[in-house]
């Protein structure tokens, strides 16, 4: 199917750039390939930074001209997809891009794609390998202002309803001074500082607190280089670990298993290639798949942005931390256009287009705290008072009932 897509897209000049074309704002967690993917030079600033980094992850789209035997003029677009990769570091480090037009919500088909370069082995029966899972939110540009400062949604994957999935999870990390004192492991030479930059989070049953360990491939600072401040706070949902060391009792074998769909550097990126198994590829992203803050589910006929952000946080021995990669990504149908946004009707806060008693339980669930997206938080104001609460309640039922 991606590769049929990818044909037609060479063969004719889509209206709309089908790949990334801007990178809105890029800020890793600490990690072995921070400052080296993209290359971070002293001194340099955000904004040079976010340069390399469209470089390295925006597309590029050229006509090739050439002659054929009888004289005859053939031209044909080429197009650059992955140009390079980005890393994301630790625990939610993240990127923000997106297209030159919105990207449209198609029923019944996947919307976009993300690549990373995660790979399988047959060896195991290409249910593993290296898979780096990172989480895609999405996001419409309902102010337009043009920047991603609207709200956000979870485009909710396999592990999404896993118990062993955290939601809300926070963690800090904490700048490591330059004069650090490494603690390296005595029974692994590759780790020369299982100490390195420390962090803490919310979770203090299992999670709260821990490190990111240094190994000897990269001596360079983990520390994003232009990150202002002696901290840096993510939050977001957190995966269960998918990594098993598969010789522990010799030369360490850490194999990292896919989870079945929905993540960014999960699975194989098979793009280019129809007989590919798609049984065992990363098949794309669908908008359908958005959540709120609460697990209610959105219905968004276009995304303005996206955002990515590694869901993982543990450590691989020697392999060192998992860091989510990102190599580019397309619109699978650029040139789409979006149904109109629902009709609105006073009350029908879902955008069905009636007003019944899944509206009235959407109330309920903003008074309660349990659906917290500020769409909802708005619209359920019903009555115009500017606060959320039983009256609104009230008001629903009385359009319900006709009063």
């Amino acid at each position: 199917m991606a590769a049929a897509a990818l044909a037609s897209m060479s063969g004719a000049v889509a209206q709309n750039m089908p790949f990334i074309t801007r990178v809105y704002d890029f800020m890793p967690a600490p990690g072995q390939f921070v400052n080296m993917s993209p290359q971070y030079r002293d001194g340099d600033t955000r904004e040079m930074v976010l340069q390399r980094v469209e470089a390295a992850i925006c597309g590029s789209m050229k006509v090739e001209e050439g002659e054929l035997p009888d004289g005859t003029i053939v031209r044909d677009t080429v197009m650059t997809v992955k140009p390079g990769l980005i890393s994301l570091g630790s625990y939610g480090g993240y990127v923000v891009f997106g297209f030159d037009h919105p990207v449209v919500n198609v029923a019944g088909e996947m919307d976009f794609q993300v690549f990373g370069n995660a790979f399988g082995s047959d060896s195991l029966k290409v249910s593993g390998g290296s898979c780096e899972p990172g989480i895609v939110m999405v996001s419409r540009d309902v102010n337009g202002n043009g920047l991603p400062d609207d709200a956000w949604y979870e485009l909710a994957g396999s592990e999404y309803s896993n118990p062993l999935t955290k939601k809300h999870f926070t963690i800090t990390y904490y700048k490591p001074a330059s004069d650090k004192e490494p603690v390296p492991d005595p029974k692994n030479p590759f780790l020369t500082d299982t100490e390195y930059v420390h962090w803490t989070s919310n979770d203090t049953d299992s999670l709260a607190e821990g490190y990111v360990f240094k190994n000897s491939f990269h001596a360079q600072s983990y520390w994003p280089g232009w990150a202002e401040g002696e901290t840096l706070t993510f939050t977001g949902t957190k995966l269960r670990n998918n990594a098993v060391n598969e010789n522990p009792n010799g030369q360490q074998y850490w194999v990292q298993y896919f989870f079945d769909w929905g993540y960014v550097d999960n699975r194989p990126d098979y793009m280019y290639d129809d007989s590919a198994p798609a049984s065992n590829a990363n098949m794309g992203f669908n908008i359908d798949w958005a959540v709120d803050d609460s697990g209610t589910p959105v219905h968004l006929n276009k995304v303005d942005f996206i955002k990515v952000y590694n869901g993982m946080l543990q450590q691989c021995g020697w392999l060192g931390e998992t860091s989510t990669e990102v190599c580019g990504g397309i619109d699978l149908h650029p040139d789409a256009v979006a149904d109109p946004d629902p009709v609105t009707v006073t009350g029908d806060l879902n955008g069905d287009h009636k007003v019944d008693v899944s509206d009235v339980n959407i109330v309920i669930n903003v008074i309660l705290k349990q659906a917290t997206s500020p769409e909802l938080q708005a619209a359920s104001d019903v009555n115009g008072d500017g606060k959320v609460d039983v009256s609104d309640v009230n008001e629903i039922i009385n359009i319900i009932l006709k009063v």
